[in-house]
């Protein structure tokens, strides 16, 4: 199993026990904030308010074809183009990582509002890494709706995926000029990490030699790298120093690495009415999740089990895969997942803090890093 080396971003690994949770205390829900400060609905529902006017006006600049796709994977059409209201219209997701875009922005002193292009592009691009993600993974489900690939057709739908990219970068053009050049860069450099790690995601379901360090790196690259550039987008944004970005940015990388944390315990023991996606998803398809490769890695006779059945060639049933997720558990792969998450939010929380961000701003970044990291809890 895995054991903690000096810095709590990187691990090594070996076949000892699971690690108990270190002692770096992540400040409690119940620790004063700033007067001001808000709740994490609150904030979102705030983001949501200013990023949804650019970001339906980013997609209304796409040929019909595209903008009926995308409309559709946002939540704001039903497959025949037309407009949903209310509960109907639920399938836009929190929009967390633009979220962190406005906050960072104004944790270095700047305005949310000037971080709006960069908060629009983060969103773009990340909707376009799920377009992708759904046909490559061959999920049938995302947000309680057939996913878009199962509705428009598999090339449309990368296609589609392929024109919100281009539309993030448009939308990061119309930032303040100075910013501009830097912005692309960090944005263009988070896609290509994301893009290797979805790339290592599919290679590692051919192969049964997968090391945690590996799984590890993949989740950093796939998840890590996009939260991180949010991060460095909002800091730049806000017109923050060169070491304030830099601490945003780990700050974002390692809570985007304890989010995927969250996400593969979701994906194993994940209420469908909250995943939106069947139970033991993960499960089914073989998926190399951290907490499978953790148990894989355990050298525990649970972890050889599950070894076993994930090399059987049939397909895994639903008693298959409810038995994998048993084993996992008993070989500490969701142990070491929860302690994993709880020590990057730690880390996350020492970089923010490194940051000398603004007091109300810091407190809110904190409320989201702790929804982000818990949410399997």
């Amino acid at each position: 199993m895995p054991v903690w080396g000096d810095d709590p971003a990187i691990i090594r690994c070996d076949h000892r026990s699971p690690p108990s949770v270190p002692e770096q205390a992540v400040p409690e829900p119940g620790d004063p904030c700033p007067e001001g400060a808000r709740p994490a609905a609150e904030i979102l529902s705030w983001s949501r308010r200013l990023l949804d006017p650019a970001l339906r006006n980013a997609v209304e600049t796409m040929p019909d074809t595209m903008r009926g796709v995308a409309a559709y994977h946002l939540g704001w059409r039903d497959e025949r183009g037309h407009r949903l209201a209310g509960r109907a219209a639920g399938a836009a997701g929190k929009a967390i990582r633009p979220a962190l875009t406005l906050l960072t922005a104004r944790a270095v002193g700047g305005t949310a509002e000037a971080a709006l292009p960069a908060a629009v592009a983060v969103e773009l691009a990340h909707n376009f890494s799920l377009l992708h993600d759904d046909v490559m993974d061959g999920d049938l489900t995302r947000r309680h709706r057939p996913t878009a690939w199962t509705v428009f057709g598999t090339g449309v739908a990368v296609l589609a995926g392929d024109a919100l990219l281009a539309a993030a970068f448009e939308a990061l053009a119309r930032g303040a000029a100075p910013v501009v050049p830097r912005a692309v860069r960090t944005l263009g450099r988070a896609v290509v990490d994301l893009v290797e790690g979805q790339s290592a995601d599919l290679a590692f379901e051919e192969r049964g030699d997968v090391t945690l360090d590996e799984c590890v790196v993949m989740a950093g690259r796939k998840t890590g790298a996009l939260l991180g550039a949010a991060c460095a987008l909002g800091a730049d944004h806000g017109g923050g120093t060169a070491d304030q970005a830099a601490r945003l940015r780990a700050f974002g990388e390692r809570l985007g690495l304890a989010f995927q944390l969250a996400d593969d315990l979701l994906g194993i023991w994940g209420d469908p009415a909250v995943t939106g996606k069947p139970v033991h998803s993960d499960l089914r398809a073989r998926k190399k999740s951290l907490p499978v490769v953790a148990a894989l890695t355990s050298d525990t006779p649970a972890g050889a089990e599950l070894a076993a059945l994930y090399r059987r060639a049939e397909p895994l049933t639903g008693d298959d895969a409810a038995r994998a997720a048993e084993l996992i558990d008993a070989a500490g792969g969701r142990a070491w997942t929860i302690a994993r998450a709880d020590a990057l939010l730690a880390a996350a929380l020492r970089e923010l803090d490194a940051a000398d961000p603004t007091p109300v701003a810091a407190a809110e970044l904190q409320t989201l890093a702790r929804l982000i990291a818990h949410r399997d809890r």
